[in-house]
């Protein structure tokens, strides 16, 4: 099974504790299923996300390879 980076930012680095971590994904497996799975909805998985592969934006359907880095990035506030 594939070995995958997982990094966190904001407010999803704070509910995990750490930066980033490996993680171990079925074949096929896409960006949201891994983040319903990291981040079921009663947490912070209700926090909408867009989802970065090695750096680049991706959709949500997205599967992941050996090797990836898997970025979820929660919405900016500010104003």
């Amino acid at each position: 099974m594939p070995t995958v980076t997982l990094r966190y930012f904001a407010t999803l680095r704070e509910s995990r504790g750490v930066e980033s971590e490996p993680y171990t994904v079925a074949d096929g497996e896409t960006a949201a299923s891994v983040y319903a799975k990291v981040f079921p909805r009663e947490h912070a998985g209700g926090l909408r996300v867009a989802f970065a592969v090695n750096r680049a934006y991706v959709p949500p359907g997205e599967p992941l390879r050996e090797g990836d880095e898997l970025c979820f990035l929660p919405p900016l506030g500010g104003g």
